[in-house]
């Protein structure tokens, strides 16, 4: 393949020196030493519209044909090269970058986010294997499309250290005085064990084997040495009793503290942090991953605790009666730990790599059982059904991976204590022929090994547990690491009364690299309704999230009164916004408790007043039982309008000083629109208010209308001063009254047609 020395760039390419376009062809265009090992097809160029592109990665380069370009670009697999992923508000974005800055960027629709994590994969491998080194770690398999999984695993996320459990320690710090209550039960209870088999060897030396001989039993002596056996093992049972008591108590306080921190966390996050997550996801890391380490907590590290304390004491209690014997008992040992360190790391990858595709199925659980009437009404149940039993299968063709190599450990490490018992039972038989120990000296190591090699089997199966828990860990703090980008100030300016004035100051966001406001002024008085216009994409929903505090503007400043927002408690500020969506949100519950949500201690006269105001009374008292009528999930069971006005009723209640509207009648007929406007005139009455409308005719009531177009603010004045400039809004305005125009004639036709 000819190489060819144009200059013609591509959009989204950034420094053209380390990378050369390449002559279109029919096909990739390769050299004759290099193979492809793996591609990729993005569906976004650079101005987010759709468009189709191509990465192919090969054994010396990575190759691109950008969307809507028609030349292959090329950089060559040089020391210093990185490929960063990164997804936001439903893009996913490959970022090319050196020693030097970035290079290019690659945009896609998240549809296509797990075939991009597999070519980051095959990227990873390709610079390892171009630096000399093996793609993968000794004795590991490649990462392919299947041992990935379908959560996207890639070569950058580490598999979770057992150290990991350390940071429990956290949780557990309020409860040391019991854990250190426990810890010394548990001590008193394993010593308690141990004494029933010191006392077989006089049992057997003194009185069995003297009685064969024909000596007269000393049934004093006998009932001496049962009464200590049975004293044992009652007072072993009731320390066993209270440490279990204590312990388990301490760890389910634990556990409860742990997801209730998580859930705390969770809803301190921004809403940039859940437009990059599943539902199902966080649900099962709250649900099922909060429940497992619990399990550990209460469980298996208390066996763990045990079985070391076990084998401690008993090693040093065969130390004590013969040294020679005991050396034979530790014969298995370093087999065992060998197995278990080469066994730690595979099932450490195996239980993260569980989770994620576990997270897999609650996930299409969280998005079909919400959308059960869109999947109903388009007859999509065979589809879902699929969708559940392809992540269901999935799920079981990881665990029958990992099951492979557990169900081959586990009986290893038991034929290994079963030789060491055999290989104790031969040396104790020679010993005693050699008159250097006693039957009674070997009944008692048959019976203290017996312990040893249960309890070493038992911690071998701890393995397993511990790395799932450790797993668990981590993704449960993955969520308490991260920080949210509306942090709470440090010293908050207190907001007890609010008047309502806004400013916003050359205030400017960008999600990554994308810049969606930019240079944005706007003084609000207090009262006034602002109107805000503008084409689909323009900003209005992104400058409606800033004044909510949902986002932090990157650059300038938002002030409240003359307040920035950054200086107040997210939850004071927002006491005083109510908000109304195109799409309201209802929990299940009560109308009277949905009405109350953001003033739970509401009487009922206020809430029947706020109803009454909302224009929802009438229909209300139509319902089964009133104000106390359960609403279904989200709202099922009402119509929209109903819906919508219930959530006024609801911002009706916490009297906000400021108001945001946004597409509040998008949604509903002519009819319901005049209901709900009416509403929304007694919401709107003394309140600063912005609103974001659908229909402009609707914004005729606004004191001023701002028009925003790609994060600018192009216009702003009456509805008559800008229908007067003949400018954007103007525009809008008139393909607007256009289509309303051909609406109507079309139903008139219609009409006459019928």
């Amino acid at each position: 393949m000819l190489y060819s020395m144009s200059s013609r760039s591509t959009p989204d390419a950034v420094g053209s020196d380390p990378a050369w376009p390449v002559e279109d062809g029919a096909g990739v265009p390769l050299r004759p030493t290099e193979n492809a090992l793996g591609s990729l097809e993005v569906d976004l160029n650079h101005r987010l519209r759709f468009g189709s592109g191509e990465l192919v990665i090969t054994t010396e380069r990575l190759l691109t044909r950008f969307p809507d370009a028609t030349v292959w670009t090329a950089w060559e697999l040089a020391p210093g090269l990185a490929l960063g992923h990164h997804d936001h508000a439903g893009v996913g974005a490959l970022e090319l970058r050196d020693q030097t800055g970035r290079l290019a960027v690659w945009r896609y629709t998240l549809g296509r986010n797990l075939a991009a994590l597999r070519f980051l994969a095959q990227f990873e491998q390709a610079m390892a294997a171009r630096r000399g080194a093996a793609a993968t770690d000794a004795g590991a398999e490649p990462l392919d499309a299947e041992s990935m999984g379908e959560a996207g695993e890639t070569a950058e996320d580490k598999p979770p250290s057992t150290w990991t459990l350390f940071r429990l320690w956290r949780f557990a710090r309020p409860y040391q005085w019991q854990l250190l209550a426990g810890f010394l039960l548990m001590l008193a209870a394993t010593a308690a064990t141990l004494v029933p088999p010191y006392l077989t060897m006089p049992l057997m030396d003194k009185v069995l084997i003297p009685f064969q001989n024909g000596q007269q039993i000393d049934t004093g002596y006998v009932a001496l040495l049962l009464s200590g056996l049975l004293g044992a093992a009652l007072l072993a049972w009731a320390l066993g009793w209270a440490k279990t008591y204590i312990l388990a108590l301490v760890s389910e306080r634990i556990g409860a503290d742990l997801r209730t921190s998580t859930y705390e966390h969770l809803l301190k996050l921004s809403l940039e942090y859940f437009g990059g997550r599943r539902t199902g996801d966080l649900m099962a890391r709250i649900g099922s991953e909060t429940d497992r380490i619990n399990l550990f907590l209460s469980l298996h590290l208390l066996d763990f605790a045990t079985d070391v304390l076990m084998i401690g004491m008993t090693a040093a209690i065969l130390f004590s009666i013969d040294p020679t014997l005991a050396l034979v008992t530790l014969v298995p040992l370093p087999i065992i730990g060998w197995l278990i360190h080469v066994v730690r790391d595979r099932l450490r990858t195996g239980f993260e790599k569980i989770d994620r595709v576990w997270s897999e199925v609650t996930n299409v659980l969280a998005d079909t059982i919400p959308g059960i009437r869109v999947v109903k009404a388009f007859a999509q149940e065979d589809r879902e059904a699929g969708r559940f039993r392809e992540a269901n299968r999935h799920n079981l063709l990881v665990n029958d991976k990992l099951n492979k190599l557990w169900s081959l450990f586990s009986p290893t490490v038991t034929l290994l204590t079963e030789i060491g018992l055999l290989v104790v039972w031969a040396a104790g038989i020679w010993l005693v022929s050699r008159g250097e120990i006693t039957v009674g000296v070997l009944t008692a190591f048959i019976a203290y090994i017996g312990r040893f090699y249960s309890r070493l089997d038992s911690m071998s199966r701890i393995v397993s547990v511990t790395q799932k828990a450790a797993s668990a860990t981590k993704r449960i703090f993955e969520i308490l690491d991260h920080e949210s980008s509306v942090p709470e100030p440090k010293e908050p300016v207190p907001l007890d009364h609010v008047e309502g004035r806004i400013e916003i100051k050359n205030a400017a966001l960008r999600y990554g690299n994308r810049s969606v406001i930019r240079g944005l002024n706007l003084s609000i008085a207090p009262g006034e309704m602002i109107g805000l216009v503008g084409h689909s994409g323009s900003g209005k929903s992104t400058m409606v999230n800033l004044i909510c505090r949902f986002y932090d503007v990157t650059e300038g400043a938002i002030e409240v009164d003359g307040i920035d927002l950054r200086q107040v408690r997210v939850a004071d500020y927002r006491r005083h916004v109510g908000l109304v969506l195109q799409e309201p949100f209802l929990f299940f519950g009560t109308i009277a408790e949905n009405i109350a949500y953001g003033k739970p201690d509401a009487t009922r006269e206020e809430i029947v007043a706020a109803a009454r105001a909302a224009h929802a009374h009438e229909f209300i008292l139509r319902l089964p039982q009133g104000y106390d009528s359960l609403v279904g999930e989200r709202g099922q069971g009402l119509s929209g309008g109903e819906r919508q006005r219930i959530s006024i009723a609801r911002a009706l209640l916490i009297d906000p000083r400021i108001l945001i509207l946004d597409e509040a009648t998008a949604s509903v007929d002519t009819e319901t629109e005049r209901e709900i406007q009416k509403a929304l005139d007694n919401l709107v009455r003394g309140r600063t208010t912005i609103a974001i409308a659908h229909r402009l005719s609707t914004l005729r009531k606004a004191d001023r209308l701002v028009v925003l177009d790609k994060g600018l603010k192009v216009e702003e004045g009456t509805h008559e001063a800008l229908i007067a400039q003949r400018g954007a809004y103007w525009r809008l305005y008139e393909a607007q009254a256009r289509q309303e125009k051909a609406e109507r004639e079309r139903m008139l036709v219609v009409d006459d047609a019928e």
